[in-house]
């Protein structure tokens, strides 16, 4: 069992959650995250003052899946949140996603534990 993590830009959650669902991934939990990576944040002006918003508007996807579920996860919100371009490389801040052990799993309504209770 794994858990996955990923954070992508809020532009594309539709977009993603459309193809999870597609890819017969029904199980998620979707929260709002703010984050810097390597684009590290921009200025602009507010009311003639020079502001640094270091903190971008993230979306946090975590999905618990069987092992047989991981490769197909993946390449999902790969092929969706990535910023489409000739080279195929996407664009800073497209996102990253981050595959944890998951040791176990118990489902509260009926006790089931491991590969189970994820479903």
């Amino acid at each position: 069992m794994k858990l996955i993590i990923a954070y992508v830009k809020p532009e594309v959650l539709p977009l993603v959650k459309q193809a999870l669902l597609l890819a017969d991934i029904t199980r998620m939990s979707v929260t709002n995250a703010l984050g810097c990576g390597a684009e590290r944040g921009y200025h602009e002006k507010y009311r003639g003052a020079d502001v640094e918003i270091d903190l971008l508007k993230r979306v946090r996807f975590e999905i618990a899946v069987n092992d047989d579920f991981v490769e197909r996860v993946i390449e999902t919100i790969v092929e969706t949140a990535r910023t489409p371009g000739p080279d195929h490389t996407g664009d800073l801040g497209d996102g990253k996603i981050f595959v944890l052990e998951l040791h176990d799993c118990i489902r509260i309504r009926t006790g089931q534990r491991g590969s189970e209770a994820i479903g």
